[in-house]
């Protein structure tokens, strides 16, 4: 993690910033990590509920403003890098002096935690692991970045078992910026992971990575670093003039293709290294094909990967272990004693200095094998002579320093009048930026304009080369402009398929948060309702956006309103938003009004659902027949065919002709079928 040490609870303390919500929307809560350049911390996003990791940048590098211009570059640089090997940069910003940085929470171990508990480990094991760490790299290098610090405590052990790589550009932020200090440049990394060529020169390419994985690669085999000893200067050393040892050495069950694999990887000449993590990552694949199939011996594939034959270097220094003026290495957050299981990330000057490498030893034929220890010459003794003394040199070495120093000055004189310093023109407009590169003598060259959340949309942002610098007088300055803060519209998703709706999003330049389900009246089952934030907000590049995906309409339970009203029944199934069909029917049991049957009467609808009533008109009415002026039992037969029931009733005047002079009801009535009919008869 770019100088963490460890990834623990480092408790709270004194430290101000737990507790503290920075940018309005980041809350610090516990450390978790600690490192030569920030502080990790575990924290709550507040605007869309999450846990992130916040990386705090150390107050000495987060005040110099050349500095935080080129974070925010590597930043937003590390956080285009998409690739689920890789640990995904939400966010970056400036909360009143504190620069940090969003990433997304890993919670689990380091490789540096399964190291300790589980190496030396199985070479399949061990390639299992290191294949999405190269997959990791191999991302980064086709998008033209470099780690710089690839170590064990940079790769993240999830505890769902995914691998993960940190820190990707935040290295590089830090090398662009101190390789312009007066001292001459500060090498960034971890002293036991370093390349020969970044302790050499300083100057690193995506080999410089491939080293550090087959450093990796080898610890995992064997348990150890390749390079041990008491400081890191030592360590460094050993990177330039000593070849990694063969895993085999310590593990002598290790296939010989497996040596020849990490010795690839490990060649101290980078011509010999694979061109970057792609090509390692297909070498690696190669070698755990070969272990799967239980391979033991594979010339083939040995001669492919072993590096080439190096010859005998002429030497004849003194080869002592130590390098001079160890006064000039730093180390940026470490301890007084050299820990090698603590390494943090390390500032070392590059060692063009004449003085700063000693002469190197010689290197053998093949790989590892012991120095080649050549005996002194055997001398016999002789007597004592008297020996003429020696013409002192002194004075010739004198006049050789002063012709040295004279040419020294002469050079320097003639480089310091070819150069000027790049003026500063960050914050201004175009045309007073060029107005002030113009007036210093300089070309002024306007670059590719980039987001900024910092500097205004028309401002100057950075330059190349960065103000301060050394250029060329009548040289090229090229100015970056701001295009303001950069941010992109929520798309509108209603109505789309989830897979529709995540490549909108991806399109948008922004990520999909969390998914959830809701009943919804309007959107089919299966496609998307809406997100939050709603359609058309503005957001920060890589802002997650929630979706809402529809579960259709929402179930209602059905009431059984049978032998109640049917007014309050439909009243009821309607307001539920129910569809209800009422049909009327005669029934000589239930009262009118109300419901005789219903459906469905159980179970469950939705919205738009049919329901029919059957709702009850009463009996059944009948017309009472024309009977008065029948004969009795004519009148008789005429009713019960009619279906009613027929009572005589002898009137008072009755004289025995048995004619119907009245009826009860009266002739014409409506009354249902079944009733009884009186018949007034004389």
């Amino acid at each position: 993690m770019g100088g963490v040490v460890e990834r623990t609870d480092l408790g709270r303390g004194d430290d101000p910033l737990i507790g503290r919500v920075l940018d309005g929307r980041y809350e610090v809560g516990q450390k978790i990590a600690r490192g030569g350049m920030a502080t990790v911390y575990q924290a709550r996003d507040l605007r869309l509920d999450r846990t992130v990791a916040v990386k705090v940048m150390h107050s000495g590098l987060a005040d110099d403003p050349e500095f935080v211009s080129r974070f925010e570059r590597e930043a937003r640089s590390a956080a285009r890098l998409s690739h689920h090997n890789v640990v995904s940069v939400f966010d970056q910003g400036d909360d009143r002096g504190t620069l940090f940085l969003v990433m997304e929470y890993v919670p689990g171990l380091t490789l540096r935690d399964l190291i300790r508990k589980d190496a030396p480990m199985d070479p399949g094991k061990a390639l299992e692991l290191i294949e999405p760490v190269l997959a990791a790299l191999a991302a980064a290098h086709g998008a033209g970045m470099i780690h710089r610090d690839v170590k064990p405590e940079n790769v993240l052990l999830a505890d769902d078992g995914r691998i993960k790589v940190a820190d990707f550009g935040l290295a590089r932020a830090v090398n662009a910026e101190t390789q312009h200090t007066a001292t001459g440049g500060v090498l960034i990394g971890t002293v036991s992971y370093l390349s020969p060529e970044l302790v050499v020169d300083g100057k690193a390419d995506a080999r410089s990575d491939v080293y550090a994985v087959g450093v990796l690669l080898y610890e995992m085999l064997t348990g150890v670093k390749p390079h041990q000893a008491d400081s890191p200067i030592q360590v460094a050393y050993k990177h330039v003039h000593e070849d990694v040892p063969a895993p085999s050495l310590r593990e002598p069950a290790l296939p010989a293709y497996v040596d020849a694999l990490v010795a690839r990887a490990t060649a101290r000449d980078r011509d010999l290294r694979p061109s970057d993590a792609r090509v390692l990552l297909h070498q690696v694949r190669r070698v755990r094909q070969a272990l799967d199939h239980g391979v033991v011996e594979d010339p083939e594939l040995y001669a492919d990967l072993m590096p080439g034959v190096r010859p005998i270097a002429e030497d004849t220094g003194e080869v002592t272990g130590e390098l001079e003026r160890e006064d000039r290495i730093s180390i940026l957050g470490a301890d007084d004693v050299y820990d090698q299981d603590r390494e943090v990330t390390t500032a070392m000057p590059p060692s063009g200095v004449a003085t700063a490498v000693p002469p190197r030893p010689p290197q053998n034929l093949a790989h590892n094998q012991p120095p080649r220890v050549v005996p002194p010459p055997v001398v016999a003794d002789e007597p004592r002579r008297f020996q003429q003394p020696k013409r002192s040199r002194r004075g010739l070495f004198l006049l050789i320093g002063v012709l040295v120093t004279a040419l020294l000055v002469g050079i320097s004189a003639w480089q310091l009048g070819r150069y000027t310093t790049t003026p500063s023109v960050i914050s201004l407009s175009q045309s007073a930026a060029k107005a002030k590169i113009t007036k210093a003598g300089l070309t002024f060259k306007l670059g590719k304009a980039e987001y900024s959340e910092k500097y205004t949309k028309g401002s100057v942002m950075d330059t190349d080369p960065a103000p301060g610098d050394k250029v060329s007088k009548g040289g090229t300055v090229t100015v970056i402009l701001s295009l303001g803060p950069e941010r992109h519209a929520v798309p509108t998703v209603r109505g789309k398929t989830l897979e529709e709706v995540q490549q909108l999003i991806a399109d948008a330049d922004l990520s999909l948060g969390e998914v959830t389900q809701a009943y919804s009246d309007l959107v089919d089952e299966g496609m998307v309702v809406t997100t939050d934030p709603k359609a058309g907000t503005l957001l920060k590049r890589d802002t997650a956006i929630d979706v809402v995906v529809s579960k259709g309409p929402k179930p209602i339970d059905i009431t059984d309103w049978t032998g109640k009203s049917a007014k309050q029944a439909q009243k009821s199934l309607e307001k539920q938003g129910f569809k209800v069909t009422v049909d009327e029917q005669f029934d000589d049991t239930i009262t009118k009004g109300k419901v005789i049957s219903q459906t469905p009467n159980t179970g469950q609808g939705v919205k738009g659902d049919e329901i029919t009533l059957v709702v009850s008109k009463g009996p059944e009415l009948f017309a009472i027949p024309h009977v008065r002026g029948l004969r009795t039992n004519d009148a008789r037969q005429k009713l019960e065919d009619a279906g009613f029931k027929v009572k005589v009733h002898h009137s008072s005047l009755f004289v025995g002709a048995n004619y119907v002079v009245t009826v009860s009801p009266g002739e014409g009535t409506m009354v249902p079928k079944g009733t009884t009919v009186t018949i007034n008869v004389v």
